[in-house]
């Protein structure tokens, strides 16, 4: 469990970012993400298999975490295991009413803290340049760009922004 208070609007209680426990955290991991895709993109069909099914996620080595600013799901983020210490970070996402107050580097950073604590040696992500606050939040926190032949196949037609973070240095 992480907790911490970041933001330019102080968040009335402090943030608590821990791994999905129960059906209530999944649907709130799939409303988050279905929000923010649906705004902006097309909801495809690797998203569809991803937010109706996160338990698979834990169950093949990873980890859906949730923030929660008191009882409310403010925020999420999945680390899907690819290979021995390599994850993927995805479906990062903050409620649309609480962005602008640092709740997505508190998600972030504990993303970070929970890949290191899986073993992790390497994080990536797919992402669009349409997401410029997200790009520079991951450039801010050390994700450097990449060609997306670096990665491994992405699923999503909608990804124009690869991205890797070593967690060995």
């Amino acid at each position: 469990m992480v907790t911490q208070q970041s933001g330019a609007v102080a968040p009335a209680q402090p943030i608590v970012v821990e791994p999905m426990s129960s059906a209530a955290d999944a649907a709130a991991f799939k409303q988050l993400n279905e929000e923010w895709i649906t705004t902006i993109f097309t909801l495809e069909p690797a998203d569809s298999a991803t937010l109706d099914h996160p338990e698979r996620i834990i169950a093949e080595g990873g980890q859906v975490l949730i923030a929660r600013e008191g009882a409310e799901a403010v925020g999420c983020v999945a680390l899907v295991a690819e290979a021995p210490g390599v994850f993927e970070l995805s479906k990062m996402a903050v409620a649309e009413r609480h962005r602008g107050r640092g709740f997505g580097r508190v998600v972030l950073r504990a993303a970070v803290d929970h890949a290191r604590a899986l073993g992790a040696t390497s994080l990536f992500l797919a992402s669009n340049s349409a997401l410029a606050a997200a790009v520079g939040l991951y450039e801010s926190m050390g994700f450097v760009h990449v060609p997306r032949a670096e990665l491994r196949p992405i699923p999503y037609d909608r990804a124009d922004v690869f991205m890797k973070y070593d967690l060995t240095a």
